[in-house]
């Protein structure tokens, strides 16, 4: 809603975090090795990246201390914000992970399962505090054409997803992170039409992801997306673009960036 090409617009690196490691799959499976997440997060930070996620892939099924070991590890490097994500599912999770150092958390399953989390969690720590990831796949019968899905993408609820990222944004979210199942990992580009159908019914900052694989992708996310922060994980973690390759593509291309 609105121009959001004349906004600075952010890219957003994202360590996809399984035992302790930095992952990467193909639609959340296949997983490879990418390194350390120390390491990687100092050196999106050294290429100019404006934040960094933290995705525990795993969460559910492993033990939370370990995760906060590695949200305090890495916020201990970086100065730019730093979104945690996987198996959030209460207030005391949240309180827990910003006190570890995170500035945001990104919540989903626990969302859908009770949407009231996400209008607590903004009351008590801000609206800035809480994205929102919005997985989803496409499905005719659905309204929009896009079905939400939880549990890692597995698990389809019969809930469309466009119309509960407008009810995350009522709710008290601040951000709102679709990703599409269709492309995630592929390198294919980012779903620009589910991104663009979410960033139609909110006024919050979207953060496309999911399939970035070269520079015009990022640009398109933009344009044809509506998306104002641009989150990718094998393109960075395998080097095929540093930051600052995307950020002065995207300024060539007229769009403001902070290089």
């Amino acid at each position: 809603m609105g121009d959001k090409t004349t906004q600075t617009i952010k890219i957003m690196p994202c360590l996809d975090m399984k035992e302790g490691r930095v992952v990467k799959g193909v639609h959340f499976v296949d997983l490879k090795d990418a390194g350390d997440p120390v390491e990687n997060a100092e050196t999106y930070q050294n290429e100019g990246a404006d934040e960094l996620a933290m995705l525990d892939i795993a969460a559910t099924l492993e033990n939370r201390k370990t995760r906060l070991e590695w949200v305090e590890k890495v916020s201990a490097v970086i100065e730019v914000p730093l979104t945690v994500g996987g198996g959030i599912s209460s207030l005391e999770d949240i309180e827990l992970v910003l006190e570890a150092g995170a500035s945001k958390i990104s919540m989903n399953s626990a969302a859908v399962a009770n949407p009231n989390l996400v209008k607590e969690a903004a009351e008590r720590f801000g609206s800035g505090t809480v994205t929102v990831a919005v997985d989803a796949k496409r499905n005719k019968d659905m309204p929009s054409g896009f079905e939400l899905v939880v549990s890692g993408g597995t698990k389809p609820i019969g809930k469309d997803a466009i119309s509960w990222a407008k009810e995350c944004q009522d709710l008290g979210a601040g951000v709102i992170l679709p990703t599409s199942m269709d492309g995630d990992g592929t390198l294919a580009g980012y779903d620009l039409e589910f991104t663009k159908a979410v960033s139609d019914v909110v006024d919050l900052p979207v953060v496309a992801s999911g399939g970035a694989g070269k520079l015009e992708h990022f640009y398109e996310a933009v344009v044809e997306g509506g998306a104002q922060v641009l989150l990718a994980a094998s393109v960075f973690h395998y080097r095929t673009f540093s930051i600052k390759a995307v950020k002065e593509y995207l300024k060539e291309k007229g769009l403001q960036v902070n290089l």
